[in-house]
């Protein structure tokens, strides 16, 4: 009785946001009426009928309100009257933040039947917020147990569904202890494990809660939402927790949103449509741009634990101190990076964890302080709303594309920024890279592939390697291209990572980073491999092309340089399949990269052996001779090929390019020993014909012939003149030329 009295004292008119409704009410009870306004009831022919549902919901809450003994629904006409109206209404439009206290109230208190508090229940659509007191006082109920337990499960999981909707959190905070003791309840301790891992904070965690937990996982078993709290908790606190837990995200919570989810995000849609200016269904103090989907709205800023007014009292009082460091410094006060540098250990993060993205001041402290509780917040939001949002997994495939590509980028640029790859983005490519299509979000979808953390081989062959070959195969030249791009971002990202943590390593740490270390090499290596592979095939199937050869050396621009440049003792040679076609090119910048990558890799090969002999470095992982002696075969092909015209017959690799004289004959090419040399090579020819142009201009009879001697030099310093920057640290570094007169004496210098 003393909380409907309550309501009534505190209840107000229903919050009208269109003027014209207004003004009408104004004009039924005879006040005067502005002509502007006027004009405006003219121009918007649904006034009468938006007053018109409003006053019948009024209605239904008023009669709601006043309910005292159980009613039955078939019997009343009434009572299926307001039922109806109050479900249409909330489907229509949602319910404004007053409705919330009758409806919860008159749903938990047992005087109708569990099919009409149903109905209420999966009604509770928010148009804007949901007032923290209402929800306060309908957990008031779960005390008295007026309510089945069905409605009770149902309470929580609506609650769930709606909690970033909730106004403010503090009162929930405080209600932590009331929720954890339903976690005795089998059928409920799921949905409670949900909601307190929504609630938990550090101080939230205590030993007798952990106690109760692990108590009640000897009891059920390795539940997943048991094993989501003590994560958790062990984050928090892990002096506290002491058992071993899968480190790695999973998908601990069952989907809780389904009656409540689609309809939310339809009630949003249709307000937006109907009003472009229509803003209460965007929670937070900033004023946000044109957004639908619950995940958009995340990622601003909420008000989750003051409003905008308790905000403007706080500036008000000159005593309060923002930058106390007696207290938590709420994430709307946060405003310069000042602020950020005197309050980074006393911030208080937001319940809505989808803000943090667009934040660069949240994402400055996330790297700053390496706080497991907020990745794993972040990590727990972001694989529901991915897995959710999806417009290739979801069941609603009428999604739209372009609000689910917007969430990607801002997902990859986040990843950019914390110059970090997301576990939960790593699930969610496993799991919907078998479903898609190739062509939805296929940019946004090929960034994220290229931060995916490292893992497992077998993980990453059966979860990414296999899909993405699949494809690459059956994709367009284009396609391929950007897979490799994508790859090529992949290893420079571990490498990245690996160089990073190699200078944050301690000597305490020695047995586990060498641990790590090891799978990171057999990881990198495969990802070579793999690379190798599909790019040997993709050359056959596609006859060579120019455009492909580029990504697939520019690959190996990186591979040819991990010793040096990133510290990794691992040097993967390129297949003969990749090798050949590069050296055999029509295309000057195909060669001209083949050249840069093979003195790349002969400058980390002469270095990894220097530091072995000299015994400088303690080289746990050694380069095995089989790099060597294939470093050597591509190098002699290459002097052969380019330089000494005797590739025909020193080429010694089993794919390589060694032929009988005899066949060699039956071409019918002149001169067939020089035909790949520089001055022959097709890729090089067009640079011979200016050269000769420009020594001899008035020989039009293009004699290749004349270019020996001092005017091989000569050719040298043009080709160098033209940009041609790899062949010239190629030519000095590979090649000992032992005359300057002459060309015909050179030889390899062989590692």
């Amino acid at each position: 009785m003393q909380r409907r009295q309550s309501f009534k004292t505190q209840k107000q008119p229903l919050q009208v946001h269109h003027k014209n409704q207004t003004d009408l009410s104004a004009w039924r009870k005879g006040g005067r009426i502005d002509p502007e306004k006027n004009v405006q009831n003219h121009q918007s022919p649904n006034n009468q009928k938006n007053d018109s549902k409003q006053g019948s919901l009024e209605q239904a809450l008023s009669y709601f309100e006043k309910v005292q003994d159980r009613v039955s629904l078939k019997k009343n006409s009434v009572l299926q009257k307001h039922l109806t109206t109050v479900e249409s209404i909330a489907l229509q439009s949602g319910l404004p933040p007053e409705a919330f206290d009758v409806l919860l109230n008159v749903a938990l208190s047992g005087k109708l039947a569990d099919t009409v508090n149903t109905r209420l229940l999966k009604s509770l659509l928010p148009a804007s917020v949901i007032p923290e007191t209402s929800v306060v006082s309908s957990v008031s109920w779960l005390c008295v147990s007026k309510c089945s337990g069905n409605i009770q499960l149902l309470f929580l999981r609506w609650l769930i569904a709606v909690f970033d909707f909730i106004d403010h959190k503090e009162q929930l905070h405080a209600l932590y202890g009331f929720f954890f003791s339903f976690l005795q309840d089998e059928k409920m301790c799921p949905y409670v494990c949900h909601l307190l891992y929504l609630l938990t904070r550090k101080e939230t965690v205590k030993p007798f809660r952990i106690r109760r937990l692990l108590d009640l996982q000897a009891k059920m078993g390795m539940q997943s939402h048991l094993q989501a709290l003590l994560s958790l908790y062990k984050l928090y606190c892990p002096e506290l927790v002491t058992i071993t837990l899968p480190g790695k995200m999973k998908t601990y919570f069952k989907n809780s949103e389904g009656p409540w989810k689609a309809a939310i995000n339809t009630v949003r849609r249709r307000n937006q449509e109907n009003s472009p200016v229509f803003q209460p269904l965007f929670l937070g103090t900033a004023q946000p741009q044109s957004r639908k989907r619950k995940w958009n709205t995340q990622l601003i800023i909420p008000a989750s634990s003051t409003s905008t007014n308790n905000l403007e009292e706080d500036e008000k009082k000159s005593c309060v101190d923002l930058y106390s460091m007696s207290e938590s410094f709420r994430v709307e006060q946060l405003q310069t990076f000042s602020q950020l540098l005197q309050n980074i250990h006393h911030l208080e993060f937001p319940s809505q964890m989808g803000s943090v993205l667009t934040n660069p001041l949240l994402l400055h402290y996330m790297n700053c302080i390496k706080d497991e509780s907020i990745y794993l917040r972040l990590y727990y939001w972001m694989g529901q709303t991915l897995q959710e949002e999806c417009t290739w997994c979801a069941v609603d495939n009428n999604q739209d594309e372009e609000e689910f590509k917007d969430f990607l980028e801002t997902v990859y640029k986040t990843e950019c920024f914390l110059q970090e790859g997301f576990s939960s983005c790593e699930e969610f490519l496993y799991k919907s890279l078998p479903l898609w299509d190739g062509f939805c979000c296929r940019s946004q979808i090929l960034r994220l592939v290229s931060w995916i953390p490292l893992g497992s081989f077998s993980e990453i062959k059966s979860h990414l390697y296999d899909p993405l070959a699949q494809f690459f195969f059956t994709s367009s030249l284009y396609f391929k291209c950007s897979i490799l791009e994508c790859l090529k971002e992949l290893l420079q990202n571990w490498l990245n990572w690996h160089v990073i943590h190699l200078d944050s390593e301690s000597d305490s740490q020695v047995h586990s980073s060498n641990t790590t270390h090891s799978e990171l090499l057999n990881v990198v290596a495969e990802l070579i491999h793999f690379v190798g592979w599909i790019s040997t095939v993709a050359l056959r199937l596609e006859n060579n092309p120019t455009f492909l050869l580029y990504f697939i050396l520019d690959f190996y621009e990186t591979a040819c340089d991990m010793y040096l440049r990133y510290n990794l003792p691992l040097l993967i040679m390129p297949p003969a399949g990749v090798f050949y076609p590069a050296l055999l090119s029509m295309d000057s910048v195909s060669l001209n990269q083949l050249c840069y990558i093979m003195y790349r890799y002969r400058t980390n090969l002469v270095a990894a052996k220097e530091n072995e002999l000299s015994k400088k470095e303690t080289v746990q992982f050694r380069f095995s001779n089989q790099t060597y002696q294939e470093y050597n075969q591509y190098i002699t092909a290459m002097v052969g090929c380019l330089w000494t015209s005797s590739v025909f017959q020193k080429d010694i690799h089993p794919q390589g390019l060694r032929m009988d004289d005899e066949l060699l004959k039956k071409t019918a090419v002149q001169e067939f020993k020089n035909s790949f040399n520089i001055v022959y090579h097709p890729a090089m020819m067009g640079y011979a014909v200016l050269f000769l142009q420009q020594a001899w201009p008035d020989d039009t009879t293009f004699n290749f012939s004349l270019i020996k001697g001092k005017k091989w030099n000569w050719y040298l310093e043009y080709l160098y003149a033209h940009g041609l920057k790899g062949l010239k640290v190629f030519i000095e570094s590979s090649i000992n030329r032992v005359s300057q007169a002459s060309h015909s004496k050179a030889g390899n210098v062989q590692v």
